[in-house]
């Protein structure tokens, strides 16, 4: 995915975070209400993560599970994978780290081992893993399409990152330094809302487009700041069990 066309692509997630919160607000007529609502659903499709703060973008898929407790409320848990590229700079670097580079690099530009326009960029695979659980809401006055809100959920995001190698002597010395063992390694919990909307094809079928929004701060004896990420998916949804609406 181009830097060029990440913005466009940011936009988007905000109209389907946007979207149900206003359709919510518009009437329909009672007899376009949904008449069928299974016990159960679930959902698997294409999802990527965006986190723009630390230029990462990475594709992958989402899965998803839930139980509808009453026809507008279900619990439910999701799993996300993706992977993706970045470049770490410095100025990502905490305080501390940026000082000890700094200090680094001034001795190297000092003895002529490296020029003073010298920058540094460390290019890296990233791997994520994301976890989590929490209510939806739903509302079911359109008979052809459900909206849904998750006002909020918690989960945990695991990351790998491995360094690419590259023929910069100090670059790969920053990286033994940073990882020593060739690959870095995070856990965190985050919390986020979201929502979406279900295209209704069937009583067990319907195409489901969603966004969520979450805050993590990820390797943070490294990164100085904390991120905002951002997870699109699509893909269908399958609807099974008993009819809830009485």
């Amino acid at each position: 995915m181009t830097k060029a066309l990440a913005p466009a692509i940011r936009n988007l997630c905000m109209l389907f975070l946007v979207l149900p919160l206003v359709l919510l607000l518009l009437p329909s007529p009672a007899s376009g209400q949904q008449t069928y609502v299974t016990r159960f659903d679930a959902f698997a499709g294409y999802s990527f993560l965006d986190s723009p703060h630390v230029s990462l973008f990475e594709n992958g898929f989402a899965t998803q599970a839930g139980v509808r407790v009453r026809p507008w409320l279900s619990m439910g848990v999701d799993y996300t994978y993706a992977t993706g590229d970045l470049n770490l700079t410095p100025t990502m670097l905490t305080t501390a780290l940026q000082q000890q580079l700094g200090a680094q690099l001034g001795g190297l530009a000092a003895a002529g081992i490296i020029p003073p326009t010298y920058s540094l960029n460390v290019a890296a695979h990233s791997r994520t893993q994301t976890f989590a659980a929490g209510p939806q809401l739903a509302y079911r006055h359109y008979k052809k399409f459900t909206l849904f809100l998750r006002p909020v959920f918690l989960g945990l995001m695991h990351e790998t990152a491995t360094p690419k190698a590259t023929p910069d002597p100090i670059a790969t010395g920053v990286i033994k330094e940073l990882a020593p063992a060739g690959y870095k390694t995070d856990n965190v919990m985050f919390i986020g809302f979201g929502g979406g909307f279900d295209i209704i094809f069937s009583k067990h079928v319907s195409l489901r487009t969603q966004a969520d929004l979450v805050h993590d701060h990820l390797f943070n004896d490294l990164l100085k700041d904390a991120r905002f990420t951002t997870r699109f998916s699509i893909g269908p949804a399958f609807n099974f069990g008993r009819n809830i609406v009485e």
